[in-house]
């Protein structure tokens, strides 16, 4: 499912709501506490103008903080190596700046109500605690809006994972739609001219399955959320699995178990398909003696899901080698990670596929994939 970022104006509303939020507790425990020393109707309303004159001036300077400490952030983003100390140098001019800034505007406040000499005097008292007070407050404005750029930046991030494994899935769903194997078109297209020499009717039919698939294939490119009934993709493996009954003879079998009441059900095109080609490739055709592939459809009466198995009895494989890089003869599944990746996309994580194998144990793959 395709995530869109928050709009930017709608981030900062969010956080200056929020700050907004934060600045009236602040102010609503201040006053409280001196209400609670100073009983009485009016102490309250003091506790209240105390409260404004003494965190107003701290809280009309805060957004000025946030520019500034985005600004310290781009710069350590453009500079990787940026030296640590001349960071924490303009944190504290910063502090330094913010503390003065408070004491200048509660200065300013105080002369126009009660005159120079109350400032003054007020000024004299304060200022080492408001110093003190204004360098803490700047810390933990600075270390908030820290937080929230480096919030917004990893989820810039994680997005842009998200959008490069999608893109990633896709690629790969597409070199799977876009053709069959190689192999499997060059084998049959002999198998049919070897035919059309032997049985000229039974080389119509087989061109005729043959197109049938091509066009099926053709049709899945419609987009990425396409989805097609159990019914038919299991028509176009049955034509795949007929067509390479004409290469490899007696030597595949086919065990069907599809429960008809799942025929209905939904998957992606080409969910099947490779892996039946996997079973075919890997677990029947390298043996003389060749094998059988089981493909079973059941509804799941837990939560009534899909439950599909596709299987060999091949040789099999160790699972870790499917991660490891490809070794001369080895096994590898045709694309079992492109089909995870697309899966993980098309049901945000709730479709599972379920790989068991062991040397000499052939290979099963269970997929479950979600009606609802």
């Amino acid at each position: 499912m395709r995530q869109t970022p928050d709009r930017p104006e709608t981030s900062n509303r969010r956080l200056w709501l929020a700050y907004a939020g934060l600045c009236l507790l602040s102010w609503m425990l201040y006053a409280m506490a001196g209400a609670e020393l100073q009983r009485g109707l009016w102490q309250l309303w003091a506790a209240a103008y105390q409260a404004t004159l003494s965190l107003g001036p701290a809280m009309l300077l805060g957004p000025l903080v946030w520019p500034w400490v985005a600004c310290l952030e781009r710069r350590g983003e453009h500079s990787a190596n940026a030296a640590q100390p001349l960071w924490l140098l303009l944190h504290g001019l910063g502090a330094l700046s913010f503390a003065a800034a408070w004491q200048l505007l509660e200065f300013a406040l105080a002369w126009s109500l009660f005159g120079p000499t109350h400032a003054s005097a007020m000024f004299e008292q304060t200022v080492l605690w408001r110093a003190i007070w204004g360098v803490f407050v700047y810390v933990a404005l600075a270390c908030g809006f820290t937080a929230v750029l480096h919030a917004r930046r990893a989820r810039r991030n994680a997005l842009a994972a998200a959008q490069a494994e999608s893109a990633l899935a896709r690629a790969e769903l597409a070199a799977i739609s876009g053709k069959l194997n190689p192999h499997f078109l060059f084998n049959t297209l002999n198998s049919l001219i070897a035919l059309t020499r032997k049985d000229a009717k039974a080389a119509e039919s087989a061109l005729l399955r043959f197109s049938g698939m091509l066009r099926y294939v053709l049709d899945t490119k419609r987009g990425a959320d396409t989805r097609v009934s159990l019914a038919e993709e299991l028509e176009f493996v049955r034509d795949y699995l007929a067509l390479e009954s004409l290469r490899l003879g007696e030597r595949l079998t086919v065990r069907w178990e599809v429960e008809p009441e799942t025929l209905e059900d939904e998957i992606p095109p080409l969910s099947l398909q490779p892996l039946v080609e996997n079973c075919v490739q890997h677990g029947v055709a390298p043996r003389a003696e060749g094998g059988s592939v089981r493909i079973a459809a059941r509804r799941d009466a837990l939560n009534e899901g899909l439950a599909l198995t596709v299987q060999d009895d091949g040789p099999g494989c160790d699972l870790a080698s499917l991660d490891a890089p490809p070794a001369a003869g080895a096994r590898r599944g045709i694309g079992l990670s492109a089909l995870q990746r697309r899966f993980a996309l098309d049901y945000e994580g709730r479709a599972r596929l379920k790989i068991h194998s062991a040397p000499g144990a052939g290979f099963r793959v269970d997929l479950w994939i979600p009606q609802a």
